[in-house]
């Protein structure tokens, strides 16, 4: 659900941010380290570290003003 919006912002901030994926039902042990319990929970990273989490869908505009105020 969250895929579609995720690649648009990928593509149109790639300057700015980039956009990974990690499945959780194949890394469950990345998901337990992050904290991860709920689908979907985007992880904010800066400088190599956790900077913000976002839990659940949202609009596309929502989206990135949150992983902007994070970075």
């Amino acid at each position: 659900m969250i895929a579609p919006i995720l690649e648009e912002l990928a593509e149109e901030n790639s300057e700015t941010f980039k956009v990974g994926k990690v499945n959780v039902d194949d890394n469950r042990q990345t998901a337990m380290q992050y904290g991860v319990r709920s689908i979907p929970t985007l992880l904010v990273f800066k400088d190599g570290k956790v900077a913000g989490q976002i839990v659940g869908a949202m609009p596309k505009d929502a989206l990135k003003k949150k992983i902007l105020d994070v970075l």
